[in-house]
């Protein structure tokens, strides 16, 4: 049993082991999370189901983290805001100034943390 077990939100999951979001879902599992991938048109990854979007999330989110590229993040800010969870992760390539700055302000209002950081680093030094 791992001590911060957590509901952890993939966003931008991927199906490919190469990509980043794949492997951040396997060592999520294998530290003991809860895993929540969300993609529009996968149906599974790594043997779980895969929600559409972050509006169909009806439970409770610990951390939300980002695997989605500056083009397609745009959009997000109400969904983000709307999921509240306890705190949004920007990983690499991942970044979008413009995003951030928008969602500061409306995070901070709402008590959500967020960062700019690597999920598979916070991971594997043990700061998750």
């Amino acid at each position: 049993m791992f001590p911060s077990q957590q509901r952890v939100v993939v966003l931008g999951t991927s199906h490919k082991p190469a990509r980043y979001s794949n492997q951040a879902i396997r060592l999520l599992l294998e530290c003991g999370h809860t895993v929540v991938p969300v993609h529009p048109r996968l149906g599974r990854v790594e043997g779980l189901p895969v929600v559409a979007s972050l509006d169909a999330l009806v439970e409770p989110v610990d951390t939300l983290t980002l695997y989605v590229g500056p083009e397609r993040s745009r959009e997000l800010v109400d969904a983000i805001v709307r999921l509240r969870p306890g705190r949004a992760l920007f990983n690499p390539g991942t970044e979008n100034p413009a995003l951030e700055t928008r969602l500061e302000t409306r995070l901070d209002a709402a008590g959500i943390r967020h960062e700019r950081a690597c999920t598979l680093v916070l991971l594997r030094t043990a700061q998750f």
